[in-house]
């Protein structure tokens, strides 16, 4: 069989369903003949977005998978894989690249050369013959330990090569590891002696679907719960023991709770250094659970180790600790505690949450959505700068994977590709993205895929006709030529491209608009509603 024939079987095999692309690939006609669905994008991060949502919201078990063009669509990519990277998000990024006589000629751009500093693995196809032995390290890498993008690069010159029949592919293991049981016994020890002690949840509780592990871990010794901007979802955060998530803005229990820890433990977590997560306060003794030993005392000093899958890692300690906790602690004193700290916060922010006025504030409308929405069929994301800083810290998940969070590398645009794999993942769902004015900026065009490949996402864009956030630091560029303002009629825009655009201006407006568009998404209709806001800057810190 010819080469791209091959490919598409050993992905079907693999139980893909979406390849999401950008031509000309010759992989995406191989792919439709295969039955696997090609979904086409304007530009070629947003398809790597859609394959990284995909793989998110199915844990892993789903593969996201791109292809795209050699040289510049490949060029044009780039910043996709990169926030991939970022997020340790398994995705299989499949570029053409130059025929092999020309593919290590400068200056032609050869993508398994040039996205191997962000990749988990990258490799070209050069014989035909080893499209299985390729395709199974590939696969093994995508499901099995940490994740991130995998790069197979195909050169122009293979696709009329022949590969031997049978085909010899069976798709690759799923392998788990836990903890050393020494390490878990002193994790246990010091987690039970502790008086008081937080745990810091991230995305590897979501890949390890080690939620139930968590909560009765919370409960079992009754320890407060925070979350990373990626393991958001992880806990309920209307359980008595979530302290809620954190970024760069946090509700005010995370730092308080934090900062009068003895012990920290970190499970799922790297434990990464970013603007945009939550600073581990020093002098703490930290509990690192994490499935990558690289991790290991990488930005934080860990007392305990525990390397290995979440879920294994928590069903380890749960039984140790059973063999002298059998029962669950009295959570009263700290879940009051913890609702006495999250109602003093929420009474500060109430004004703005409730604002009544126009322009728009966007915690309003935050708000609004959060108590109009089906909470329980919702998934949401959010873009950078704003619109990550004013929802994370109010909105309250309750089922695993309904919050797509994100924020080390912050592409500008990244919510509008999360949203639609997350309804191309989760048809049944209502997927919302939340954007800014400069966001639809870098990404706007692609709403028209969601139109032409029927992806019923709803969009909410907070205008404010300004890079608010920069205002504070270009004052005399923004004084003297206007440099911050940005503008659009955005609900036109989508108008124009054949989904339903509403713009809002009046907050009696806000829900009628947010139910209208909840109605149009389940028509089959892709929605933007356009809120039109003040300039809001601030944001809750630690601190405030």
């Amino acid at each position: 069989m010819k080469l791209g024939t091959a490919i598409a079987e050993i992905m079907k095999r693999e139980g893909i369903e979406i390849l999401c692309g950008y031509p000309v690939n010759h992989l995406i006609e191989h792919a439709a003949n295969a039955d696997i669905r090609p979904v086409m994008v304007r530009q070629e991060r947003i398809g790597i977005h859609m394959a990284d949502a995909i793989s998110r919201v199915t844990s892993g078990r789903s593969i996201g998978a791109f292809c795209m063009q050699h040289g510049p669509g490949a060029e044009n990519a780039m910043g996709g894989v990169a926030q991939c990277f970022g997020e340790s998000v398994p995705v299989l990024v499949l570029p053409m690249g130059y025929a092999r006589r020309l593919a290590n000629i400068e200056p032609n751009f050869n993508s398994s050369q040039a996205m191997k500093a962000f990749s988990k693995s990258s490799e070209p196809i050069n014989l035909a013959a080893e499209v299985s032995n390729i395709f199974r390290r590939a696969f093994t890498k995508l499901k099995n330990g940490r994740g991130g993008p995998v790069i197979v690069e195909i050169p122009a010159d293979m696709w009329n090569e022949e590969v031997p029949e049978p085909l010899n592919y069976t798709p690759v293991l799923r392998t788990r590891y836990g903890a050393d049981p020494v390490h878990v016994k002193q994790a246990a020890a010091l987690l039970i002696g502790a008086k008081r002690p937080v745990i810091y949840a991230g995305q590897g509780v979501h890949y390890a679907k080690a939620w139930p592990q968590l909560k009765r871990l919370a409960e079992r010794l009754a320890i407060p719960v925070t979350t990373s901007l990626g393991g958001k979802s992880a806990f309920p955060e209307t359980h008595p023991l979530s302290l809620g998530s954190g970024g760069l803005a946090v509700p005010r229990a995370v730092p308080k709770f934090l900062g009068e820890a003895d012990v920290i433990f970190g499970i799922g977590c790297s434990f990464t250094e970013t603007s945009f997560g939550i600073a581990m306060p020093k002098g703490k003794t930290i509990i690192h659970s994490t499935l990558d030993p690289a991790h290991l005392n990488k930005d934080v000093e860990a007392k305990v180790g525990l390397v290995g899958d979440a879920a294994l890692v928590l069903d380890a300690l749960l039984e140790e600790i059973g063999n002298s906790v059998s029962t669950d602690r009295d959570a009263s004193a700290v879940a009051a505690e913890i609702a006495a700290s999250h109602k003093e916060w929420l009474a500060k922010w109430m004004p703005k949450l409730t604002h009544n006025d126009a322009p728009l504030n966007p915690y309003r409308v935050l708000w609004d959505l959060q108590h109009t929405v089906d909470i329980n069929n919702t998934i949401i994301t959010h873009d950078a700068g704003s619109p990550r800083d004013q929802l994370s810290p109010f909105w309250k998940p309750v089922e695993p994977l309904s919050y797509i969070g994100w924020g080390k590398t912050t592409q500008l645009g990244y919510g509008l590709g999360l949203a639609m794999g997350a309804k191309l993942a989760k048809p049944d769902k209502l997927c919302i993205n939340v954007w800014g004015d400069a966001a639809i900026g870098f990404t706007g065009m692609d709403f028209e895929t969601a139109v032409r490949e029927r992806i019923p996402i709803m969009s909410i864009l907070l205008n404010n006709f300004s890079m608010a956030i920069e205002l504070k630091v270009m004052p005399i560029s923004t004084e003297k030529y206007r440099s911050t303002d940005i503008s659009g009629d955005y609900a036109a825009m989508a108008r124009a491209f054949g989904g339903y655009g509403e713009r809002v201006t009046e907050p009696e407006d806000i829900i009628p608009a947010i139910k209208r568009g909840i109605q149009k998404t389940q028509e089959g209709i892709p929605v933007l509603l356009e809120f039109i806001t003040s300039k809001e800057t601030e944001v809750s810190r630690p601190g405030t």
